[in-house]
């Protein structure tokens, strides 16, 4: 006679292919499989780029860039030295709160290539966490300010992985779901988005009365190409964390595949339709971008034990959160520019609270150690499960706002958090970077071009010297790109009035030419949007031409609605040898 758990153990050995029963393991392949899929999820750096430059101003595209290597490179560091030992170290010392160990991640021979490719998956999760951190603190943020942050966020983030992940966290030993890292990685870095963009305060005009006045969406190509950078990313993510394909991992890996592909086709459709219906039939790109990347937040917990038909509700649902929670945190003046908090907090609660919901226990969920899990309150009436995981949002919403508020407000009481007002109008682009040939001198608070010549000397702008100009090579226009080809309105009016005068047109018909040139101008004006307010409305000169006799030089000031810089008025000299000298 056998026994129950006997009996139990044949009908399970019969349920596996023999060849799974033979070897359920091989270090091997399932290393190169852990390697390719952090490949892929290195990608997503890009995406998160593109998605951030393209969702900010033109002005800021290049620093929000910058921001992503940034947390690779410092947050890497950081997890190195200490990240992976407090996180998943095994040595003496380890406890259910945090590990201990691998500090300075090094390996033997006999070891190397498990811990190495382990070290570079994690690692990825780590540079990701931070990431999603600099979209809610963008275009207000110094860089190095935030360059300190990403180090102090590997720690954040390490803490609540143990308690999840690694063998011995008080929350795995609970039995607590979450596959891909909607905890550690999305909630953690959603609520610290949320702290920070909250101790920041929102940018300057982001909740004018006006709407037309607020900052404007850079480019909306740059943020879906991001998207789909992302999408692509976020396989390698959920497939990836099965850990391996040995045994029955790749039947996990192949399920996670479909269950996050059928989760971000159900949030789109919902994301586009939301939009149509709430923005007066128009296809809202930021909609559709959040719909998306709600819903494959909302798989991450649960994307290897879910069914398909499961995956498309929890992406539906995931996607009016995401989409519902970025119009309140609007409506409450929380000026959050990418929509983290939305995509990844709200989004990574609902993770794991659906996993409380519908995960239903199979003879796969062995293959990942996740023995201790119960099967979800639809399928069961058991509440326990749903338990574990509403105490895995507390506890890790918990650590991110104590541990984020700490190392922010440091920051801030040391450092300095975020950029001066004169700093944030200008833009982080020419204020850190200096791009299109302008310095910004953060000493004499002066911009400075690098460009000057025995031709055109460089001009110095004060922002306490409004009618003081900058030269007209920057490249940089204030909100907008300038370019040399197409011009601009100013030019064509100096250019036509040069060409007037070289030809020796009477003064009666250089007046024609002007005051047509000058209609034409003022209607094309007119169909654009009013851009950004700067520090006075008396900044605005209005068009009236005005001529200094006194000196032999002929000074016309025209503003127009898009300067170029705060304070900015356009100036064309015209000196007695009939050239023309234009500055900006």
């Amino acid at each position: 006679m056998l026994n129950s758990t006997q009996g139990e153990q044949i009908k399970h050995s019969q349920m596996i292919p023999k060849s799974d029963t033979e070897k359920f393991e091989d270090p091997q392949n399932d290393s190169v499989w852990i390697l390719s899929s952090t490949f892929i999820i290195f990608t997503m750096q890009s995406g998160f780029g593109l998605l951030e430059s393209g969702s900010v101003t033109v002005k800021n595209e290049v620093n929000i860039m910058m921001k992503n290597a940034v947390d690779v490179m410092f947050g890497g560091l950081t997890f190195w030295m200490f990240g992976y030992g407090l996180g998943f170290g095994d040595e003496p010392g380890s406890n259910p709160f945090c590990g201990w160990g691998d500090f300075f991640v090094h390996a033997n021979s006999s070891e190397l290539g498990w811990t190495y490719s382990k070290f570079f998956f994690q690692s990825s999760f780590a540079t990701t966490a931070t990431t999603i951190v600099s979209g809610s603190m963008a275009e207000r943020t110094r860089l190095d300010a935030y360059i300190v942050f990403s180090m102090l966020n590997t720690f954040i983030f390490c803490i609540p992985a143990h308690w999840v992940w690694a063998p011995g966290g008080w929350l795995y030993e609970m039995g607590v779901i979450d596959i891909a890292g909607a905890g550690p990685v999305h909630v953690v870095g959603g609520v610290t988005g949320l702290v920070a963009t909250l101790m920041l305060k929102p940018r300057h005009g982001r909740f004018s009365t006006d709407k037309s006045d607020q900052p404007p969406m850079g480019s909306p190509t740059n943020a879906i190409l991001g998207m789909f950078m992302l999408w692509w990313g976020w396989l390698g993510f959920n497939c990836g964390s099965t850990f391996g394909i040995s045994g029955l991992k790749w039947k996990l890996a192949a399920r996670s595949a479909v269950t996050t592909a059928m989760a971000s086709v159900a949030g789109g459709i919902v994301g586009i339709l939301t939009s149509y219906i709430c923005k007066k039939r128009r296809f809202d790109v930021v909609y559709t971008i959040n719909g998306i990347l709600g819903s494959l937040v909302g798989i991450t917990a649960s994307c290897a034990l879910a069914k398909p038909w499961e995956a498309m509700v929890i992406g539906v649902c995931s996607s009016l959160l995401t989409n519902g929670i970025c119009e309140l945190l609007s409506k409450l003046k929380i000026d959050d520019p990418v929509g983290c908090v939305g995509t990844h907090a709200a989004s990574g609660i609902f993770s794991l609270l659906a996993s409380g919901f519908l995960t239903e226990k199979d003879e796969l969920a062995d293959a990942m150690q996740l023995e201790r899990i119960r099967t979800g309150l639809v399928y069961s009436g058991d509440f326990r499960q749903l338990g574990i995981q509403a105490l895995a949002v507390v506890s890790i919403c918990a650590w991110a706002t104590i541990t984020s508020l700490v190392f922010l407000k440091v920051i801030q009481l040391t450092v300095g958090l975020r950029v001066s007002l004169e700093e944030e109008i200008i833009g982080s682009d020419i204020v850190e970077h200096a791009v299109g040939g302008l310095r910004y001198n953060k000493k004499t608070r002066m911009i400075e071009s690098d460009s000057a010549n025995h031709e055109e000397p460089d001009i110095i702008r004060h922002h306490d010297q409004p009618n003081t100009t900058v030269q007209r090579r920057q490249s940089h226009v204030y909100g907008r790109r300038q370019s040399g080809q197409s011009g601009s309105y100013i030019e064509s009016v100096y250019n036509h009035l040069s060409d007037c005068q070289n030809a020796n047109i009477n003064e009666n018909v250089n007046r024609n030419i002007f005051l047509s040139i000058f209609e034409t101008i003022a209607k094309k004006c007119k169909r654009r949007n009013k851009h950004i307010d700067l520090f006075s409305p008396n900044d605005y000169v209005n068009p009236k031409p005005s001529t200094d006799r006194e000196r032999g030089i002929s000074t016309t000031q025209i503003a127009i609605q898009y300067p170029s810089l705060p304070f900015r008025k356009n100036t064309e000299e015209l000196d007695e040898r009939d050239t023309t000298v234009t500055y900006v």
